[in-house]
């Protein structure tokens, strides 16, 4: 359990007890907890977007449950992603991209990568209503932390040391395959048929992110994790969107 509660930690702002965490082995192991993290963080996005649409239009819940995504992790992901932005869109070489992700100052790509990623999120969440509105919320949770830990577990770490270093200390096809097989259980089991295409949106999302960052930087980061996490939960609301739309006009 304490490998649970260091990914508690480490994901989210979620109240634990610094003491259940246990130490930097609990923190190695907190990775096969990455996916029920997520899930648990969706639970509670569902929860909340239940209430809020008994008194708001689906715009406005959305924003307000995408704000509360960012609330809930700290603004973590999105950190990563306006630093992945900033040193991805530069055109440098690979260790000055290294460097300018390392700054903490935000550039304009940074700035436009993030707007954009909320703005497809709240309008995608908000065009999806009815039965899918709910599965899709936890499935946007769960497929992001998933794909931190395919990524994880397939690529090395580009930095010789960093935040995100502890969770590299081992790759392996299990480790992977554990995220995946969460993944796509978790989609079937949340909205069958339409989920297994949201899986599979979120799995190839995270095939071309990584195989993006590995031809940038030769592998990964925190920062380019947390650009994963957030890009790949686009694709189960893309996805709901999708079968909303095509259910709509047959």
């Amino acid at each position: 359990m304490k490998s649970l509660f260091a990914a508690l930690q480490f994901l989210t702002v979620i109240p634990v007890p610094a003491s259940w965490g246990g130490g930097t082995r609990e923190l190695q192991r907190s990775v096969w907890f990455f996916p029920l993290v997520g899930l648990i963080l969706g639970a509670l996005l569902a929860l909340l977007d239940r209430g809020l649409t008994t008194l708001l239009p689906p715009l406005p819940a959305s924003a307000i449950i995408v704000l509360a995504s960012i609330v809930l992790t700290g603004g973590f992901h999105v950190d990563g992603l306006a630093d992945t932005a900033d040193g991805f869109m530069s055109s440098r070489p690979r260790e000055r991209i290294l460097e300018i992700m390392k700054d903490s100052r935000t550039g304009p790509m940074g700035v436009a990568a993030v707007v954009s990623v909320i703005v497809l999120k709240v309008t995608l969440l908000s065009a999806v209503t009815g039965p899918l509105r709910l599965p899709s919320i936890v499935m946007m949770a769960v497929a992001g932390r998933s794909a931190m830990v395919m990524v994880m577990a397939l690529l090395p770490y580009a930095r010789p040391e960093g935040l995100a270093s502890v969770f590299m200390q081992s790759h392996s096809i299990l480790r992977a395959s554990w995220g995946f097989v969460f993944l796509f259980g978790a989609c079937w089991f949340l909205a069958g048929p339409a989920g297994i295409l949201a899986g599979l949106a979120a799995f190839a999302a995270t095939i071309l992110a990584g195989a993006y960052s590995k031809s940038k930087i030769g592998g990964v980061t925190g920062d380019t994790l947390g650009a994963t996490c957030e890009i790949v939960e686009l694709m189960p609301l893309l996805a709901a969107a999708v079968a909303i739309q095509r259910s709509m006009a047959s």
